[in-house]
């Protein structure tokens, strides 16, 4: 009986040298992803931070796969690399893709990378884990150089001649015009106009924001408030917990991982690519300069000299709603990913709301969250909302069917 046993271990033992891997975790993702957003969230800009998860995601999955082998080449032609640690592998995807992108945050970036391969056995696979992530965030990273993101920044305010205009700069104006991920071009979802300012959609949207968005509002419920507060917050830091509340159920793999994370991200970059493109061709105006200068030629609106929205007003075009458009692009691919099973509790955290954590019983439920947010804090009418939510559902969609599950 021993002498049976005791080769049974032999051969589980030899297996596991073969496949030159420690047990993958299906965290390793998740985990990865938790440090790389913190990086990332100290990027100059919302944007700028979100194209940043999107290189290192998608060279996380490339980096996975290649060692997997589950789904077609992707993005990169990676070299196959069976046998190799999918933890060194992650590890070094994200860490190629962040220094050439973060260079400010080297340490930071060093200390993670050091850490992760700390529970790593030395030996053949780690090193060819490392190999398979630096090959490909340099891919990915290469692929990215000339995507538009360092495009210059030639806008021009709208403005009479001799007539003062704020000048901070916008922010980027140029976005719209980088290449997308998923989609074929910038404005395949551009929508309709915003609404005529003579029309109930607007009398409504421009009455509702008036009332309930402004910073002194007596109407604003203490939910209502809290929920502004918390959906102040913009950088990836608030949207990847989402994520990785799916990423962290029982039963998943460091593949199914990979590929939702890259999912998310690339929907997430082209969200804003999309709205980016349609912000700056409408130019509509934000319900601040609305509600104070009050000449919209509508006798059913009255003008509030010294109103103010909860939080401050970002500095780009209204129409239509990012924010809208990010959590709708990335409820649908979480919805997608989650299908007809039971949906896990989703959660997320907010620096702006002192760290208070909020919790989604669905997806629709975050969505929705989101969108109302954004006309509490005062920024948002209505209808932008919803254009932006219909606009990011389909983008979403387009990222699944893009890299569908397998």
């Amino acid at each position: 009986m021993r002498s049976t046993w005791t080769r049974a271990w032999f051969v589980a033992l030899t297996l596991a040298l073969i496949a030159g891997v420690s047990p993958a975790r299906a965290d390793v993702v998740p985990d990865a992803n938790a440090k790389a957003a913190e990086i990332a969230s100290k990027a100059p800009g919302t944007p700028p931070a979100v194209r940043f998860m999107a290189i290192v995601q998608v060279s996380v999955f490339e980096a996975v796969n290649a060692i997997t082998a589950r789904y077609p080449a992707f993005r990169a032609k990676m070299t196959a690399a069976p046998g190799a640690s999918v933890d060194a592998a992650v590890a070094a995807a994200t860490r190629g893709a962040l220094l050439k992108l973060m260079p400010g945050q080297q340490a930071a970036i060093e200390a993670d990378y050091q850490a992760a391969l700390k529970a790593v056995p030395d030996g053949a696979a780690k090193s060819a884990g490392i190999a398979a992530g630096e090959q490909a965030s340099a891919a990915i990273v290469q692929m990215c150089a000339d995507d538009g993101a360092m495009a210059p920044d030639t806008y021009r305010p709208h403005a009479a001649a001799g007539s003062y205009v704020p000048t901070m700069s916008p922010a980027v104006p140029h976005w719209g015009k980088r290449r997308p991920w998923v989609m074929t071009r910038a404005d395949q979802f551009r929508p309709g106009p915003p609404p005529s300012l003579t029309s109930d959609t607007w009398t409504r949207d421009y009455n509702e924001i008036k009332a309930v968005g402004g910073k002194n509002s007596t109407v604003r419920t203490a939910e209502q408030t809290a929920i502004a507060k918390f959906w102040e917050a913009t950088a990836p830091n608030v949207y990847w917990p989402v994520v990785r509340s799916v990423g962290n159920q029982p039963g998943r793999d460091v593949t199914d991982n990979a590929r939702l994370f890259a999912v998310a991200a690339m929907a997430m970059d082209d969200a804003l690519i999309s709205v980016f493109d349609a912000k700056y061709h409408y130019n509509f105006w934000r319900p601040v300069t609305a509600i104070r200068n009050g000449h919209d030629g509508n006798d059913a609106t009255t003008r509030e000299p010294g109103w103010t929205p909860f939080i401050d007003t970002p500095m780009h075009p209204e129409y239509p709603c990012a924010h809208c458009i990010v959590s709708s692009s990335l409820g649908a691919v979480l919805a997608a990913e989650i299908g007809s099973g039971p949906a896990p509790t989703l959660s997320s955290s907010s620096a702006p709301a002192q760290n208070a954590v909020r919790t989604w019983a669905t997806v629709n439920d975050f969505t929705q969250e989101v969108s109302l947010a954004r006309i509490y804090d005062g920024v948002h009418y209505r209808n932008s909302t919803v254009v932006g939510s219909v606009m990011g559902k389909k983008i979403g969609e387009l990222a699944v069917q893009t890299l569908p599950k397998k």
